[in-house]
């Protein structure tokens, strides 16, 4: 699901890198595993373990009133993702046991997860120029229905106004496929 709309010329939803742990510096007054998920006092920064540059991830979501399953059905089903994503392919179809789709950046190659009972929804998708974005994807059940949640990675280099641009694109996306299995 992942590309720029045309709009970017940095490659699908922009994108970025992945996430790494975080270590503590005895000195440095780093943080430790078990404080990553409490909030940092004043002076304290974190570093990436693997590199010096901390990625901007934001993860975009919605809830949907339908159960996980349903909605997981739907959004594994590879045809049916122009429906939903609109700006990201207008038509996919499986060639040479391959999922290939003509989108705004020209055919594109996609590979998604294997079927799963955890709702991992990822997907990779290649450009033409043989770069490849992977795409984090997820729908959980919450109470009667689902929460769909897409991770969208800031690549070092891409502008705030091309990142803004592709959450956006993403968020349309989501609701469009939340309006279309809601409606079913």
């Amino acid at each position: 699901m992942a590309r720029s709309r045309g709009e970017s010329g940095d490659g699908p939803y922009s994108g970025g890198t992945g996430g790494h742990a975080y270590l503590k510096g005895s000195v440095t007054g780093e943080r430790t595993w078990t404080d990553l998920f409490k909030t940092a006092p004043a002076g304290i920064t974190y570093r990436r373990a693997m590199d010096t540059e901390i990625p901007h991830s934001r993860h975009i979501s919605t809830h949907i009133a339908r159960p996980a399953q349903v909605v997981y059905d739907f959004a594994a089903e590879p045809t049916n993702l122009p429906r939903w994503a609109p700006g990201l392919c207008d038509s996919i179809a499986q060639r040479d046991g391959r999922w290939v789709a003509e989108s705004p950046m020209g055919r594109i190659e996609l590979t998604f997860a294997e079927r799963n009972a955890f709702g991992v929804l990822d997907h990779d998708v290649t450009l033409p120029t043989g770069e490849t974005f992977h795409n984090p994807m997820r729908v959980t059940p919450d109470g009667d229905g689902s929460e769909l949640v897409f991770s969208l990675r800031r690549r070092p280099g891409v502008s705030d106004e091309d990142f803004e641009r592709d959450a956006a694109a993403v968020l349309a996306d989501l609701l469009a496929l939340k309006r279309i299995v809601e409606s079913a």
